[in-house]
């Protein structure tokens, strides 16, 4: 995502009109979403333990091993 886009969803987000600025937040959760998944695959990769990237995002390690563990996005 560009540095553009992701500055007009910003902008929409916190915009006068809820309906758009709902649908841009909406915008914004997707692509934080999609990052995180990318950077915890990439320390995953680089030998990061599940721990650690729990401390890292503030929650539990069972937590972050469910979504993205054996269980859930990376099998």
């Amino acid at each position: 995502m560009s540095d553009s886009v992701l500055a007009d969803l910003v902008s929409a987000a916190e915009g006068e009109d809820p309906l758009n600025a709902l649908r841009a937040t909406a915008e914004l959760r997707r692509q934080s979403e999609r990052l995180e998944a990318v950077q915890v695959r990439r320390a995953r990769v680089a030998g990061v333990s599940w721990a650690r990237i729990a401390e890292v995002l503030g929650v539990s390690k069972q937590a972050v091993h469910k979504k993205y563990g054996s269980g859930g996005l990376f099998r």
